[in-house]
Parts: C-alpha cells; structure tokens; sequence
C-alpha cells in the first residue's frame, strides 16, 4: 500500500494479546485503536457512527472471542462477538467505499480451527469443517470478509511466550502456532502486500509440549486424551497448516526490502 508508515490504519481488538503485540511493535505508525466504548463492533449502529468520525486506508481486525470454553458455554456471544462483528465492519467498509470511491485494505485474523484438525497440513483449498463453536463463529466471519474487494483472511495460531497459562501440555496434538510478534510482522507485510485471499501462517509443525518446554521449562508433559477427559468439548489433534504460500510471499517481500 506504498508502505504503512503513511497509512491511516483501524485496529480492532487492540487491548487484547494480539492488538497489544501490534501496537507495541512500531511497524505501524498512525493507528486508530478504538476502545469498546468507542466502538462497539457488536452494534450496527455504534460501527457506523464510528466510520462516519473518522477516516481510514486498512483495517486490521484482532477482535474476537478467543477462548474456547467461552464460545462453547455461550455461543450467542460468541456469535454477536466473531460473527456479527465482523458482519458489520464489513458492511461499514463497503459503504466507506463507494462513499469515498477508494478501496480499503481488510486485514481480517482467522484461525486453524475453522479446518477439521484432525489430519494436519491443511492447505487453503482443503474443505473448513470447523470442530467447535469458535471455528464456526470464525468462518462465518471469513464469509462476511469475503464481500469485499481488497481483503487478506490469516489463518493462524499464535500465542504470547510471557503468557503460558498450563503447568502440563500434551505431546501428541500438533499445530503450526506461532509467537505473537511473528504474527505481527506477517501482518504487517500481507498489510502492504496486494494478495486477496484466504492465507495460511504459521511456523513447522510442533507439539503444545514442544512448543512451550523451551520457554517455561517447568511445564510436564501429558497426553491428549488427559486433557480432553477434563472438558466437554473437541480438542484438535493436529491443526498444522500448510504454509506455501505465505513462505512464497514472504521471501519475495525480503527480497524487495
């Protein structure tokens, strides 16, 4: 987009992990970070008001639901959060849009658990069968997203290293998870970068265990089975994704840098 350093941004999400990361980061310069009350992307009308104040040239939309027991203890929050939310910044951008005859850049985050997670190494062809409520909740999102022109779906596991909540994880369920700040950085870049589309990032397949052993040493390790005998619902097996084509994008954007 000519290099974000000049681009007006609307950052959704940003008190939460992912938001907190990119607003820290310094690869955005002119960032709108507006509060709940601010913007409330659950209410049409405060969405509306919100883009009609003030102007911007991309969105980056962190806002969600994250937690998995949340979703699946009250979906309807889920829904009005991950779904609806989104639903309406999408359809605030379009009429942003002809209102100002310019595109608007919708950078939208998404997550592995829209795959079924079973199999691993899921490409961006391969069918979403989400495996609970915030899968579902996060591909009737991406639905939304689609409606528009200029957008960049990620699909993504990240997690924050300062923040590793379990004394034990399991050896045997796999993902392509990745820490925040990379996250950050892949943003940035796909910000600029002119691909629209669906895109998975992610780092090499690794264990839960694998994962965060080198950063809290403490931490035991279990199965999966152990842990999915403490809750009601699925947990993935193996959420890895197939990360060609962003490796293809990232390498090219290196080279040009």
């Amino acid at each position: 987009m000519g290099g974000n350093s000049v681009v007006r941004i609307l950052l959704t999400g940003g008190s939460g992990t992912l938001g907190r990361h990119i607003l820290k980061s310094g690869l955005f310069k002119n960032v709108t970070a507006p509060s709940h009350h601010q913007m409330d992307v659950t209410k049409q009308e405060s969405v509306e008001m919100f883009f009609a104040e003030n102007d911007f040239d991309a969105v980056i939309h962190c806002a969600a639901l994250a937690r998995v027991s949340e979703c699946e203890q009250q979906p309807e929050k889920a829904i009005a959060a991950n779904a609806t939310g989104t639903c309406n910044l999408a359809a605030a951008v379009i009429k942003k849009e002809r209102k100002r005859n310019k595109s608007i850049r919708f950078v939208h985050i998404s997550t592995d658990a829209v795959y079924e997670c079973t199999k691993g190494n899921y490409n961006e062809g391969d069918a979403t069968i989400p495996y609970n409520k915030y899968g579902w909740t996060k591909l009737c999102a991406e639905a939304a997203v689609n409606l528009l022109t200029n957008f960049c779906i990620i699909r993504t596991r990240f997690f924050d290293p300062e923040n590793i909540k379990y004394d034990s994880y399991a050896t045997d369920t796999h993902s392509s998870q990745i820490q925040a700040s990379e996250l950050v950085k892949a943003i940035a870049t796909l910000l600029e970068n002119g691909f629209v589309g669906v895109i998975n990032v992610g780092g090499e397949k690794v264990s839960d265990y694998d994962a965060y052993k080198r950063l809290k040493p403490s931490i035991k390790p279990c199965k999966l089975k152990d842990i999915q005998a403490k809750v009601s619902f699925k947990l993935p097996e193996d959420a890895t994704l197939d990360t060609t084509l962003w490796k293809k994008i990232e390498k090219r954007h290196r080279e040009k840098a």
